[in-house]
């Protein structure tokens, strides 16, 4: 995993914490599907309803894609935040767009993916938020799966744990990030979302987020 930038790393951790896509609660933490108590929640398809920050969160997306997979023939969401984030990507670099589907559909052609599959394809996978990685690396075995080729992905934000770098490298699949928890943090202190004191239990979930809290 990789930040396409350390200065716009902070610029989008400052317009998602702006726009309460990313909360910050160590003091009341959230509880995820998983069962792991978390003090951060991300939810990125809010940038999607300020236009200023979903501009420029496509223009970054899209230089990265530029800088790091010049190859490109064809952009894929991955659902379900992934899509819209996809559809911005493609429609500004001309390219066809498909998307992802968490499981196949239950009726008609089944289809895990939608849009036209051209086997030999080459496209970059885009994703809002990545944690483990689980998700976002099925997707792209149902990709290889069906004849495309598999550039990388980007996305907007990582949590930056361990275990999802290792899936990344284990899967041999290059992920490119606008921002991530690292980059989060000291923005975090410095617009007064965070206080000097959260700093080390924030430090620690990331550390450890499955024992965090307990």
């Amino acid at each position: 995993m990789e930040l396409f930038s350390k200065d716009i790393a902070g610029q989008v951790a400052r317009k998602l914490l702006d726009i309460k896509a990313i909360r910050l609660q160590p003091q009341e933490p959230f509880t995820w599907a998983s069962g792991w108590k978390s003090p951060i929640y991300c939810d990125n398809r809010l940038s999607l309803s300020f236009p200023e920050v979903r501009t420029f969160i496509k223009s970054q997306l899209v230089e990265a894609i530029k800088a790091n997979f010049p190859e490109v023939e064809g952009i894929a969401g991955v659902a379900t935040a992934g899509i819209p984030q996809g559809a911005l990507i493609a429609e500004e670099m001309d390219l066809p767009f498909i998307y992802v589907r968490s499981k196949p559909k239950g009726h008609g052609m089944e289809n895990m993916i939608e849009g036209k599959v051209t086997k030999g394809m080459k496209v970059v996978v885009i994703e809002d938020l990545v944690s483990t990685g689980g998700s976002s690396l099925k997707a792209v075995e149902a990709l290889k799966a069906a004849g495309f080729e598999v550039l990388g992905m980007a996305a907007i934000f990582t949590y930056g744990f361990d275990l999802a770098a290792k899936n990344f490298e284990n899967a041999g699949v290059k992920l490119v990030c606008l921002s991530d928890y690292e980059a989060m943090l000291p923005q975090a202190v410095a617009d007064n979302y965070a206080s000097d004191e959260d700093l080390q239990s924030l430090a620690e979930w990331r550390q450890a987020p499955d024992a965090w809290g307990k």
